[in-house]
């Protein structure tokens, strides 16, 4: 019987590594739960940004949104932008109470002028002043509005500069062919009773003399015609 000797056998180094012989592969079912986990948490991630953008536009405020009554006076928002509101917003606007606020002073012609002496009619107030960008923008609707409601009995227009010399907001008045009366608030009385905090800001006035309406920013005839004829409907209502 023959003995193992141990020996590699002649051609054979024994040092050498051995070839394991080419790689197998797998299968596809091998790496199939890591890619479904994979899977998972990029669906979560999408998920999760998509919820976050929906609550981001969801609460951003658009050009037609009401906000709470002013503590201090009574008004309401009732535009936050250019954009016309629904019919039923301008309603609870209108209804969520509003407050007589009084306006007297100087016109720029040196006239004296007393928001009381409107009692009877609706009268729009308009703080502006003649530099801003959004003021002009909204300056020539103005004009139309103030033509369309020149009779003695229709609704007045009346302006307040602030914030700029009352020479260049008379120049600028004559330039753009605006006629209403405008209040010099030289002091800046005019705009703290009214918690005006930018320009141009508009109120609508009652002939009772209680503000009903309030926009910030840029007019258009169309946002002047809807708020004035909701107003009315509302006021003459129950």
């Amino acid at each position: 019987m023959s003995q193992a000797t141990g020996e590699a056998g002649p051609g054979v180094d024994p040092g050498a590594a051995v070839d394991p012989g080419p790689a197998v592969d797998p299968g596809p079912g091998v790496d199939a739960p890591r890619r479904r986990h994979t899977a998972r948490w990029v669906a979560g991630i999408v998920l999760l940004v998509a919820a976050a953008l929906v609550a981001v536009l969801a609460t951003r405020p658009g050009y037609s949104t009401v906000a709470s009554p002013n503590a201090s006076l009574g008004k309401v928002v009732v535009a936050a932008g250019p954009g016309p509101l629904a019919t039923q917003q301008r309603r609870e606007a209108a209804a969520a109470g509003a407050k007589t606020i009084t306006l007297a002073g100087p016109t720029l012609t040196g006239q004296p002028f007393d928001l009381a002496s409107y009692r009877g009619r609706w009268a729009v107030v308009n703080f502006f002043a003649s530099w801003c960008p959004p003021c002009q923008q909204e300056e020539p609707d103005l004009v139309t509005f103030a033509f369309e409601h020149r009779s003695p009995t229709g609704t007045a227009l009346i302006g307040v500069v602030v914030n700029d010399a009352p020479s260049r907001a008379l120049r600028y008045q004559q330039q753009q062919g605006a006629t209403w009366p405008v209040v010099a608030d030289a002091n800046g009385s005019a705009g703290v009773d009214w918690a005006v905090t930018g320009q141009p800001e508009t109120f609508l006035v009652a002939p009772t003399g209680r503000v009903v309406a309030h926009f910030a920013g840029p007019l258009t005839l169309k946002d002047l015609d809807t708020a004035l004829a909701t107003a009315a409907v509302t006021s003459s209502g129950p």
